[in-house]
């Protein structure tokens, strides 16, 4: 199981150690993700670049160079683990307010844990609005709201790719 410092779980800590040496590379940090996939676990750390262009390998081999020896050091995590430094791809998933402001305006789409009232589960639109934790798109002439603890993913999309 993982260390966690008071009040801050893995993944906090991970995302403290490494957003400053991210930033300074000029990229963003989109995510940062600890998940058990079989009987491995993985520690992914998700990075894209400020200016929306496209993010290749070189910059993923130099970020996970210069943050695997900061991780290992402060030794948040206890049991053993992959580093995966990568994308967060076209299918972005959306879970933090910085998410929502860059990609106002664009399309979006979201699956409901439960369905709405008019029995939708999964919802696209335009994303007009985000406030709190309530989510706004527009889906033609519909302006929908859900609130973002309702859902399974919020990701970004095109009309070939919705869910």
């Amino acid at each position: 199981m993982a260390k966690a410092k008071q009040g801050q779980s893995t993944v906090q800590q991970v995302e403290a150690l490494v957003r400053p040496v991210i930033e300074q590379m000029g990229l963003s940090l989109w995510d940062v993700r600890f998940e058990k996939e079989g009987p491995d676990w993985y520690l992914r750390v998700l990075i894209d670049p400020l200016d929306d262009q496209p993010l290749d390998m070189n910059q993923c081999e130099a970020a996970s160079r210069a943050i695997d020896p900061i991780i290992e050091e402060a030794d948040p995590i206890d049991q053993g683990y992959f580093l995966e430094v990568g994308s967060p791809g076209l299918g972005r998933r959306m879970n933090r307010p910085e998410h929502f402001a860059r990609y106002m305006g664009q399309k979006i789409a979201a699956r409901l844990i439960r369905p709405d009232e008019d029995g939708n589960r999964e919802l696209s639109g335009i994303l007009t609005g985000f406030e709190g934790q309530t989510v706004q798109i527009q889906d033609g002439d519909t302006l929908r709201q859900f609130e973002l603890s309702a859902t399974s993913f919020v990701k970004l999309c095109d009309d070939e790719n919705l869910f």
